[in-house]
């Protein structure tokens, strides 16, 4: 009669998180692109339509002022933010450098929001030091036509006060600093940073930690 095996228990430990809050500086320009709600609305509109979406259509003159201002991200309140995911994802992308899993990563660290966008709600961190400049950038389009588009540029010197959210029990406050100078060093957030996924980027978006404070 084969032997029963002896049951273990599982126990299971309450979420250790803890807060620390880094103010950080721009070491390059740091450009973004807000999806905006009026392209938005068009492409919902051509949806709708179906196969008849483009027949006869005109091209309307372009707007590049207003392009611009629908390029900013903008809380409730009216200031100027970063999407907060752009920080985690730098700290997760960060990861791959140092051999920790990226999967635990995603459990582990969370970039708290300061505010949210006045129009599609996206959780922002407050840019505390700086204002945007017009800026106008030559791209490529799909059918690989150049296209000129305007968007919000910061100068070095911007800056924002990162409030990250960790797990204690996979990382340590001095862990979560060096990975966030990683993210700042190599990876960046915005336009043009480093680690862009459809080019090897402009360089722009990189920060360095200025001060921390845990809370």
């Amino acid at each position: 009669m084969a032997k029963k095996e002896a049951s273990t228990a599982l126990t299971i430990q309450p979420p250790n998180l803890k807060t620390a809050v880094f103010r950080i500086r721009g070491t390059a320009p740091y450009v973004q692109n807000k999806f905006s709600a009026k392209i938005k609305e068009q492409m919902r509109k051509d949806q709708e339509a179906g196969s008849t979406a483009r027949k006869g259509k005109k091209r309307e003159p372009k707007n590049f002022n207003q392009l611009y201002e629908d390029a900013i991200h903008r809380s409730t309140e009216g200031w100027y933010g970063i999407p907060a995911p752009a920080f985690r994802n730098a700290l997760i992308s960060a990861c791959r450098l140092v051999g920790f899993h990226m999967t635990k990563a995603k459990l582990a660290v969370f970039a708290e929001a300061d505010g949210f966008e006045e129009t599609d709600r996206t959780p922002l961190v407050k840019i505390v030091k700086g204002e945007p400049e017009y800026h106008e950038m030559h791209v490529r389009v799909s059918n690989d036509q150049p296209d000129i588009r305007p968007r919000p540029m910061w100068q070095p010197g911007w800056e924002a006060d990162v409030r990250l959210t960790f797990d204690a029990d996979l990382f340590t406050l001095q862990d979560i600093a060096n990975l966030l100078m990683r993210a700042g060093l190599q990876v960046g957030v915005g336009e043009g940073r480093p680690d862009s996924k459809s080019s090897t980027g402009m360089g722009w978006g990189t920060f360095e930690i200025v001060s921390q404070e845990e809370e």
